[in-house]
């Protein structure tokens, strides 16, 4: 395993933990807003000389994640789906009054970052404070997302014989297996540590069924980015993180995971 990538990650654990655990509401709003600009940045960057992406009104829609507390949790969702509407709005009158400048690649593009990765990252401070033992339930999250990584990687570079799709050809039918177990396990295990520690009653297999069902989006999101990087002709979104690649390339299957876990977890 590439030393790089090992003490990359060991330095941005703590940073995401230390937020995830001590930081107030507020606190996590502007650090996730702050991850959701610099993503959309690599985003719109890796379609540089294909397509030319509005980007004011995704950059402004990430910092709007600072605000998201500000607004009362029953109008918190459907303020997310006036402002989608009002992106889409924004983006074809941009197309209207620059007489065609920009094409519809270019709003495509520019809505799929804003969904992909702004979007879906406002779930995160949402499942943390909104829900009932969020700061508990947020770790679910990271739990299926590592332990899919993990177990994918480790048992797929063993044992690894059957590629699963040309859009990442490292990536084979016995990882993605492997990837189902990493989460089910350290899910599981972290119920159990849950359960034990703050008595909070999470039932077992209501968490074995979400774990199967979050990795298996994980993966989809892992994919997904493959397929954007694949299509520009690059390997990483940037080299921000030595070993890692760019900040997108560490948080795509996270970033996936976010809105399916809010309404699972919502359950709970």
């Amino acid at each position: 395993m590439n030393i790089k990538r090992v003490l990359s990650g060991i330095i941005l654990f703590p940073i995401f933990a230390l937020v995830l655990i001590f930081g107030n509401k507020y606190v996590v709003d502007v650090f996730i807003s702050v991850v959701a600009i610099m993503s959309l940045h690599e985003f719109y960057k890796a379609f540089k000389g294909k397509a030319n992406p509005i980007q004011w009104p995704g950059y402004i829609t990430a910092f709007l994640i600072c605000f998201i507390h500000l607004i009362p949790n029953e109008y918190v969702l459907p303020s997310i789906t006036l402002i989608i509407l009002l992106n889409v709005l924004v983006l074809f009158t941009q197309v209207v009054v620059t007489s065609l400048k920009r094409n519809i690649t270019d709003i495509a593009i520019s809505l799929l970052g804003l969904c992909y990765i702004v979007f879906f990252l406002m779930f995160a401070p949402l499942i943390r404070d909104s829900l009932e033992d969020g700061k508990i339930l947020i770790w679910y999250v990271f739990f299926a997302a590592w332990g899919t990584d993990i177990f994918a990687y480790a048992i797929g570079r063993k044992i690894g014989k059957h590629k699963f799709t040309e859009i990442s050809p490292n990536k084979s039918i016995e990882g993605c297996v492997a990837g189902l177990f990493g989460s089910i396990i350290m899910c599981m295990v972290y119920t159990f540590v849950c359960n034990l520690i703050w008595d909070v009653n999470i039932s077992y297999l209501y968490i074995f069924g979400i774990s199967i069902f979050l990795s298996v989006i994980s993966q989809i999101g892992d994919l997904a980015a493959s397929a954007v990087k694949r299509h520009c002709g690059i390997k990483d979104f940037s080299n921000l993180i030595p070993g890692h690649g760019g900040l997108l390339d560490r948080i795509d299957s996270v970033i996936f995971i976010l809105p399916f876990a809010y309404f699972l977890l919502s359950i709970i």
